[in-house]
C-alpha cells in the first residue's frame, strides 16, 4: 500500500483521480459486456443485483465518506457535524434537483413512469440517464477521495480511497449489465447495447477529476465534498436503487442482495483503511 501511496504522490491528485474512475467506468463496461453471451436476464437476478448495489452504495456513503468527514471536522471552529450535516444536505438536494430535471427512466420503470422534464426521447436513452444519474455522486467520491491523498492532505488514507474505489467498481458491475442486457432484449444490436451500457458510467472519470480539482484548490472544502457525496448517494439509493428491486415478488432476494453489498464494502473500508 505504501508504494501505491507514493505513486500517487507522484502523478498528482488529478491524474490520481482519473485512474481510479478509469478503474470503475471499466468495470461498468465489464458488466455490460455480459451482453455479448445473454440476451436476457431474469428478474430475481437483476433485483439482487439491484440490491447489492444499494447495499455498496449506503455502506460507502458512512465507511468511506461520512466518518473521514467527521474525523477531519473535529478540532475546528465550527461543530464537528456542521460540516458533514451540510455537505450531506446539499448533497441530497443536488441530487433531487438532477432528478426533477434531467429526463430518465428506472430500469424496472414503464415509459410512461419517466421522471424530470417530460420528453420524447426513446426509452433507451432514458434508461442511461438514470444509470448515469447514479454515476455523478460515484465519481466525485472516489476522485475526492484519491484527490485528497494525492495532495497528503490530513486524514487522508490511500487505504480507504482504494476501498472506496474497489467498493464503486464492483457496484458499477451489475449495473452495467443491468443496462445492456435490458436494452437487447428491447431489440437493441448487441454492440448497441454494450455501447450503451458503458456510456453510463462515461460521467465518472469526468466528475472524478472535478472533486480532485475541488480538493486541490479548496481544501478547506474536504468535509463537506465527502459528506456531499455521500449525502447524494444515499438520495439515489432511496429513491431510485430501492424503489425499483421493490416492484416485483423477488424483493427477499434484493434485500439479501442489499445486505450482501453492504457487507462487502464494510469489509473493504475496515480492511484497507
Amino acid at each position: 500500500m505504501n508504494e501505491v501511496y507514493h505513486f500517487l504522490n507522484k502523478i498528482g491528485p488529478i491524474w490520481s483521480a482519473l485512474i481510479a474512475t478509469t478503474f470503475t467506468w471499466f468495470l461498468t463496461a465489464l458488466g455490460a459486456s455480459l451482453v455479448f453471451f445473454f440476451k436476457e436476464i431474469n428478474r430475481r437476478t437483476l433485483d439482487t443485483m439491484l440490491g447489492f448495489t444499494g447495499g455498496v452504495m449506503v455502506a460507502a456513503s458512512f465507511w468511506s465518506l461520512l466518518a473521514p468527514a467527521i474525523e477531519m471536522s473535529e478540532g475546528g471552529s465550527l461543530p464537528s457535524w456542521f460540516p458533514p450535516a451540510v455537505g450531506f444536505l446539499l448533497g441530497a438536494l443536488f441530487l433531487f434537483c438532477l432528478d426533477k430535471y434531467i429526463p430518465h427512466l428506472h430500469i424496472n420503470f414503464n415509459k410512461n413512469e419517466s421522471e424530470g422534464v417530460k420528453t420524447d426521447w426513446h426509452r433507451t436513452t432514458l434508461l442511461v440517464l438514470a444509470i448515469t444519474l447514479h454515476n455523478i455522486p460515484e465519481g466525485l467520491a472516489v476522485g475526492v477521495a484519491f484527490g485528497a491523498v494525492a495532495a497528503d492532505l490530513p486524514h487522508a488514507e490511500i487505504g480507504a480511497a482504494v476501498a472506496l474505489a474497489i467498493g464503486i467498481g464492483i457496484q458499477n458491475f451489475p449495473e452495467g449489465t443491468a443496462v445492456s442486457v435490458p436494452l437487447r432484449r428491447e431489440g437493441l444490436s448487441r454492440w448497441k447495447s454494450f455501447m450503451w451500457g458503458q456510456s453510463s458510467a462515461l460521467v465518472e472519470p469526468v466528475a472524478g477529476v472535478i472533486g480532485a480539482i475541488a480538493v486541490i484548490y479548496m481544501q478547506p472544502i474536504l468535509p463537506y465534498a465527502l459528506a456531499f457525496a455521500a449525502g447524494a448517494m444515499i438520495y439515489v439509493v432511496v429513491e431510485e436503487v430501492v424503489p425499483e428491486t421493490q416492484r416485483d415478488k423477488y424483493t427477499d432476494f434484493a434485500t439479501m442482495g442489499f445486505v450482501a453489498g453492504f457487507l462487502v464494502m464494510m469489509i473493504l473500508d475496515v480492511g484497507l483503511g
